[in-house]
């Protein structure tokens, strides 16, 4: 197994009033392929900015950052959203879905991209809606479905291009306990069967525990 990610002496910084203020203060962390890990730690310790960082959706104010061997600090951004979309899947706690597209296509965007030729989506979309049960949903749009629902088409998008890495920003915060057990559950496969590497910020120690490590963030660093 080699390191997927490497970042080495991240930190990122913002100035409030004139002072420097750190949000994440040298940080060295190194994942390797088909880990399962858990971000804990209070509210404003850093845990969202660091996996945007890890997903490329945000960059440092300073370190170095390796992603599948590429020096991601020295891509341009053309690059570095091109890896994004080949490898990585993202669960976001907020959805971030279309609001002008169907629940169908919104699960469809990330095949898009990816250039899959149209049947093909089909077929992939087809299956994904069926995992997930939201077959009767696919021509509503995001405001038409509660939370719970919202988030799942948040999770199946994240999952329908097959990502090798999946963050997960509190991927369960706004479900019911047994849809979060549900969604856990199929992380856990996906990390096992598919080898899918997960990284996941959560509040939940039951959540945590599906984690084969947990990394506990204090003030911008690690505990």
């Amino acid at each position: 197994m080699y390191s997927m990610i490497e970042l080495r002496n991240i930190s990122k910084t913002v100035n409030i009033g004139g002072v420097k203020t750190f949000i994440l203060n040298s940080v060295n962390l190194s994942v390797d392929e088909g880990e399962f890990i858990s971000i804990m730690g209070p509210s404003g310790s850093g845990k969202s900015t660091l996996l945007n960082i890890i997903g490329m959706l945000d960059d440092p104010s300073e370190g170095y950052h390796y992603f599948m061997g590429e020096a991601v600090h020295n891509l341009k951004e053309k690059q570095r959203s091109q890896l994004y979309k080949q490898y990585i899947g993202f669960v976001f706690q907020a959805y971030h879905l279309i609001d002008e597209l169907t629940v169908y296509e919104n699960i469809e965007t990330p095949l898009i991209y990816k250039n899959i030729k149209s049947s093909e989506r089909k077929a992939i979309v087809a299956d994904t809606l069926d995992r997930f049960n939201i077959v009767g949903k696919k021509d509503l749009f995001p405001t038409q479905l509660s939370g719970g629902q919202q988030q799942l088409v948040g999770i199946a998008r994240a999952l329908v291009a097959k990502p090798r890495l999946l963050l997960a920003d509190e991927p369960t915060g706004n479900l019911n306990s047994k849809q979060g057990e549900e969604i856990m559950e199929l992380f856990k496969k996906l990390n096992e069967e598919d080898n899918v590497t997960i990284i996941q910020v959560t509040h939940s120690e039951k959540n945590a525990e599906y984690g084969k490590r947990v990394i506990n963030l204090l003030d911008g660093r690690i505990a």
